[in-house]
């Protein structure tokens, strides 16, 4: 390994994102008490351009007002592409509360992006004398986004989190679908006649986890547009989940207990770290640096891949 050590990433619970429109005030406070460990208050897709004013002030209006626990309270601006994303950061800046932990960026498309938007916090933050630094999350929707993904994740000391948007990516990469995530119908290889089907957002998504892990961002999977589609949703996030990515967001309530089902670590799979970190230490106790444990070699590398378990349930345990 590299005598420069990958910095962790921000120890906090991230198994699922629940956005809701800002231009709906009348469900934030069942956002306020859903399992969620993330809220997602929406002033870009879901919001029209007439409603933009209003749901920026229902949003700002809301962060004081509302009890929303210890969950992570973030904010979706408007694209840098469009004459609302300034006002958004002024205002959430200027008119709300400290309670506002996080504003997520969509389509960065390279670093000067999170610059840009990092000089506008920061000139906020002085003049108004907020003590409590916004953190970033940024999404990944597009060609140049994929391409610039580890710049990226190095752009901002702000940013703590990333996600790969689906729906957005595929069209700036020209793919043939029109689903949002998952598996697509025309995606497949052929073996004696059977049909075997791939992920087509696999290359995207291992991008996204190596440029985290390596600047020290979590990495969270996107959403899942058919909500009607439990299996569907399940194994997109078991996926993701092997591939390293921490959570997944919800665009609708029901996907919550899905994604922390997936992304919390079973039992089973907590005592079993637990029971090769104890192997482990038998031998090194005997100076040695490697066992058995039911059958196959466990090393140092098996120490660290259990450790991550075992912190990630010590984490959500004591949220």
């Amino acid at each position: 390994m590299s005598f420069r050590i990958q910095p962790a990433a921000p120890a906090r619970p991230n198994r699922c994102q629940l956005f809701g429109p800002g231009s709906r005030p009348a469900i934030f406070e069942k956002m306020a008490g859903s399992d969620a460990d993330v809220i997602n208050l929406d002033l870009e897709d879901s919001v029209a351009p007439s409603d933009k004013d209003s749901a920026r002030e229902n949003i700002i209006q809301a962060i004081g007002d509302i009890d929303w626990g210890k969950k992570t309270l973030s904010v979706r601006i408007n694209g840098l592409d469009t004459p609302y994303w300034y006002k958004d950061v002024v205002d959430l800046l200027e008119k709300s509360g400290d309670r506002l932990d996080q504003i997520m960026i969509p389509k960065v498309g390279c670093a000067a992006d999170l610059y840009a938007v990092d000089a506008l916090v920061t000139a906020v933050e002085r003049a108004k004398g907020r003590t409590k630094p916004i953190k970033f999350e940024v999404i990944i929707e597009s060609a140049a986004g994929i391409a610039h993904v580890e710049e990226i994740a190095a752009g901002s000391p702000r940013l703590e989190a990333m996600s790969l948007g689906a729906a957005d990516f595929a069209a700036s990469m020209g793919m043939a679908t029109t689903g949002i995530g998952g598996t697509q119908e025309n995606y497949y290889m052929l073996h004696e006649g059977a049909k075997h089907w791939s992920d087509p957002w696999h290359w995207a998504q291992a991008a996204i986890v190596a440029a985290c892990r390596t600047h020290g961002v979590l990495p969270v999977d996107g959403p899942f547009g058919d909500f009607s589609d439990d299996d569907g949703f399940r194994a997109q996030a078991l996926r993701s989940a092997t591939l390293g990515m921490v959570g997944k967001w919800a665009i609708h309530p029901k996907q919550v207990a899905l994604a922390n089902e997936v992304f919390t670590p079973s039992e089973a799979a907590v005592a079993e770290a637990r029971e090769i970190l104890a192997a482990m230490e038998e031998a090194k106790a005997k100076g040695e640096g490697a066992t058995v444990y039911k059958g196959r070699l466990v090393d140092i590398a098996s120490i660290k891949q259990a450790e991550v378990i075992v912190k990630q349930s010590e984490m959500i345990a004591g949220h």
